[in-house]
């Protein structure tokens, strides 16, 4: 074994190599953060051992295809994972800087750890092709440590370029597929349009991700949102079920789902064509998360024992929290705050696109299907919060910074349902969305109006269905319904790729939506029956919103539905009317007709758009 003043000498060059691979760093640089950062020295050390065998390239692939996200003007994440198998890695123990790098539980960790893998990445320009210098490039390792994964930033680009990038086994032609990936516009640059397609709630078992291959073959966007409950936790069944086949507690467990969940073509396909901005919702976690537990997995005695395998609910969620910043193409930007995910991106002039967390940062206690009636009493509660004074305190700071640097638009990317929605009796609906934080909800809309900060366009997922709506404050503001007169901006919410919605046939949900739409004065549009994704073109003086659904998910096909369009005119705070146009091919338009209702679901009814399935997965 090599001494002590060996190693020293070497850590530096060997810990620089391992620093490369940002996940590392991930969910915590800080090595008095125990359980939550990795200790390099010692991971450097145990690789630097006499007995060390290194991987053949022939004995390794890439695994789960590639990966880009959260672009910047001058740089991009980029992620791969490289292994001898598609296991997850079964260890549940993090090294933190406090271990003795020769106890007996090091030594034991040392031989059961995988040997280090090199990995060699190069990005070069669309327009220029692979051939000449790369536009970016490095080296990194990857070890069981993070589940072999890989991440890193390519620094040095230019903004609003179009990219592929490739990894490969070091000093070897064992490559990955090429991905495709583009950089933000600069701050202060004259942007024409940015084009998003929006996505949330993505459940393996519930039906193949046909949405995403869609998207992706349409090519007609520039950076994908996903707004969350990117995957599940339980333990479905089926065809397409759930691995591991329980509910998720350790690190092994969300490791595992995550790798399932990319050996789906579809999703391998956008994401590897794409750069995501993602964030994520409740069931990244578990159901219904708030600051100290779940809906099913509360800090007591009995559901530690009961429900919870011996893992407590911060556990739990470091555990979640490692494998989403090693699984996903992301930013930390903040290592001091691993349950950071709120981040912002300025888009040129044209738009600042906000992404916030309204699920898992220091949010109070919501329904957990047993305290129902305790929420329903303290929804109005001025002490409730749904996004913790921190973040809330950002985001209406980012608000307001938007607005002094004049950008036209600002893009809010948030988990769930932010407009009231009231019941046929005038009741209002929801405890685990805004509405059951009213105050939350109160203080964000006096900040919009108080300072006239207008042009806000909120994205939302988590309910699994479609909503269009005028963003107004109800009961404070004046409001017309019919013109959409004192709007502060509007909402998208949209239905989930593939999770359940309302029960029951297409004409039974219809009637539905029209109860929805006829109870709430701001409520434009709502449709439950297709699964789906939406699309958004944001130029300076509109934006353009497209609603697509599948006809079905329960097989794997390229079957495209446009649902309903809207138009946003810059300055309006409001849809334009005639709201959609008129019309709409599916659910209930308020003052609109709905053209496509009571048509069969067969190819000869609907306007179908067939787009380019048998172009799948291109490695």
């Amino acid at each position: 074994m090599y001494s002590l003043l060996g190693l020293a000498a070497l850590f530096p060059l060997a810990s620089a190599s391992f620093e490369g691979n940002l996940n590392y760093r991930a969910p915590s640089a800080r090595s008095d953060h125990v359980n939550l950062g990795l200790s390099l020295p010692i991971i450097t050390a145990r690789t630097l051992k006499r007995s060390s065998v290194a991987y053949q390239p022939s004995e390794l692939n890439f695994t789960h295809g590639v990966a880009s996200g959260d672009p910047y003007p001058n740089s991009v994440i980029l992620w791969t994972r490289v292994a001898p198998t598609a296991e997850s890695d079964k260890s549940d123990v993090t090294v933190s800087g406090t271990v003795d790098l020769y106890s007996h539980e090091t030594e034991k960790y040392i031989q059961a750890d995988a040997n280090p893998i090199c990995v060699e990445w190069n990005v070069w320009e669309v327009e220029k092709g692979h051939k000449g210098q790369p536009k970016s490039s490095g080296k990194a390792y990857t070890t069981s440590d993070i589940d072999f994964t890989v991440k890193v930033e390519a620094q040095g680009l230019k903004p609003w370029t179009l990219y592929n990038y490739q990894f490969n086994v070091c000093g070897s032609n064992n490559t990955s597929p090429v991905g495709r990936t583009k950089t933000a516009p600069a701050e202060h640059a004259d942007v024409d349009e940015v084009k998003l397609a929006v996505f949330s709630c993505s459940n393996y078992p519930k039906g193949f991700f046909n949405v995403y291959g869609n998207a992706a073959r349409k090519d007609q966007h520039d950076f994908v949102i996903h707004l969350g409950d990117y995957f599940y936790e339980d333990a479905s069944g089926g065809p397409r079920a759930h691995k591991p086949a329980n509910k998720l507690f350790t690190l092994y467990d969300y490791r595992t789902r995550h790798g399932q969940y990319r050996t789906d073509n579809d999703l391998q396909l956008l994401a590897q064509n794409f750069a995501w901005i993602p964030t994520w919702d409740d069931h990244e976690f578990a159901n219904n998360g708030y600051r100290d537990g779940f809906s099913a997995l509360n800090n007591t005695e009995a559901s530690f024992r009961n429900d919870g395998p011996s893992i407590s609910v911060d556990t739990r969620k470091v555990h979640a929290v490692r494998a989403y910043f090693e699984w996903m193409p992301i930013r930390q930007v903040d290592l001091d705050d691993n349950l950071r995910i709120w981040r912002s991106f300025k888009m040129g002039k044209l738009m600042d696109l906000i992404m916030i967390d309204t699920r898992n940062y220091d949010r109070s206690i919501t329904s957990g299907g047993n305290n129902n009636a305790y929420i329903e009493a303290i929804r109005d509660d001025p002490s409730r919060t749904l996004m913790g004074g921190r973040q809330e305190k950002w985001f209406f700071r980012q608000l307001s910074e938007s607005k002094e640097r004049a950008a036209t638009w600002r893009v809010v990317g948030n988990q769930i349902v932010f407009s009231r929605i009231l019941d046929a009796e005038g009741a209002l609906t929801g405890t685990d969305n805004w509405s059951g934080y009213v105050a939350s909800r109160n203080r964000t809309l006096q900040h919009l109006y108080d300072n006239g900060i207008t042009d806000n366009i909120f994205l939302s997922g988590d309910s699994h269905q479609n909503w269009v709506s005028d963003l107004a404050w109800l009961g404070t503001k004046p409001y017309d319904g019919t013109t959409g007169s004192g709007a502060i901006g509007v909402e998208f919410a949209g239905t989930g790729v593939t999770s359940s919605g309302p029960k029951g046939n297409i004409a039974t949900i219809q009637k539905g939506t029209k109860t929805k739409v006829d109870s709430n004065p701001e409520l434009q549009w709502q449709e439950g029956y297709y699964r789906g994704y939406f699309h958004l073109s944001i130029q300076k003086s509109k934006i353009d919103a497209q609603f697509f659904g599948s006809p079905s998910v329960a097989t794997r096909n390229g079957w495209d539905l446009p649902l309903a369009n809207f138009t946003v005119l810059a300055g309006d705070n409001h849809l334009q009317r005639p709201v959609g146009g008129g019309k709409v091919e599916a659910g209930t338009l308020k003052g609109g007709e709905t053209v496509g209702t009571n048509v069969t679901l067969d190819t000869n009814a609907w306007k179908w758009q067939k787009v380019g399935f048998e172009k799948m997965y291109v490695k």
